[in-house]
């Protein structure tokens, strides 16, 4: 084992007012310090900029760097953009509605404190959902029977809630697709990347991001246009092992009990 390395996080936004101050706050408390908090902003036409800089005044010993990304609309030239600017020597990357704990910047430094770990990835607190607590414990069981029924042929890290050593980006940010039909899951097609290199991803448990439950409210056809993008970012890179088809068949079948429960809890909400 080495010391524990920096840590970047990395935020990609695109019109997320009603969202990014939550997550910018989330990743200022934390029981160990980020080396940097950048957000990147892609061409909003609404607050997100103007909320990032009153928080950025509002905590001026935090690093929060707010950089903008012009050239192209879309997540990966966003995501590229603030992997490539970081400077900690671990970048973390999330969604711009993720709600990390507070222990998470810890959790990742001890992790990549291990030379031999160039990813890593962990479960998601559904903050919208009832039972919360339950959920987490529901979708760290489903990651980790995924990861031991498809082991070494899912490549795993999850875009809410992830990870990467800078040297390992290093290697991949040239090869990674840019997916301008907008058709894959980038996360995965960075696993796959990753596989290529024989980099080791490594699942920890207690790297906990929050995150919304709001991609329940698609609707069926949309929901399943997101999850077979399993398929097609598998499909772009030849990979065809059977195994591979449990992950999206987990995702839809629960997709009506989850998206049920949800309902529920905001009609029970309602009336409170």
């Amino acid at each position: 084992m080495t010391g524990r390395p920096s840590v970047s996080i990395i935020i990609p936004a695109y019109n997320e007012e009603a969202v990014i101050r939550q997550c910018v706050e989330a990743a200022i408390y934390q029981t160990a310090p980020a080396h940097e908090i950048i957000v990147v902003d892609n061409r909003s036409t609404d607050s997100t900029a103007k909320i990032v800089q009153q928080v950025a005044h509002e905590f001026p010993e935090s690093p929060i760097r707010l950089l903008r990304q012009d050239e192209h609309q879309g997540l990966i030239p966003t995501r590229d953009f603030g992997l490539g600017s970081a400077t900690g020597q671990v970048l973390g990357r999330i969604d711009a509605d993720s709600l990390i704990e507070p222990t998470w910047v810890e959790r990742v430094a001890e992790t990549f404190a291990d030379p031999a770990v160039d990813g890593a990835t962990g479960p998601v607190l559904y903050y919208d959902m009832p039972l919360r607590r339950f959920g987490l414990k529901a979708d760290d069981r489903i990651r980790q029977l995924v990861l031991k029924v498809a082991y070494r042929q899912y490549h795993f890290l999850f875009g809410s809630n992830m990870a990467l050593r800078a040297s390992a980006w290093a290697k991949v940010a040239d090869e990674v697709c840019r997916d301008e039909e907008d058709q894959m899951h980038e996360d995965i097609d960075i696993s796959v990347h990753m596989a290529q290199h024989d980099m080791l991803i490594r699942y920890v448990p207690d790297m906990i991001a929050g995150m919304s439950a709001r991609r329940l409210e698609d609707s069926p056809k949309d929901y399943r246009y997101y999850v077979t993008r399993f398929d097609r970012t598998y499909r772009a890179h030849q990979i065809n092992r059977p195994l591979l088809k449990i992950p999206p068949l987990i995702f839809m079948a629960i997709y009506y009990p989850a998206k049920a429960l949800r309902y529920l809890h905001a009609g029970l909400t309602r009336t409170v």
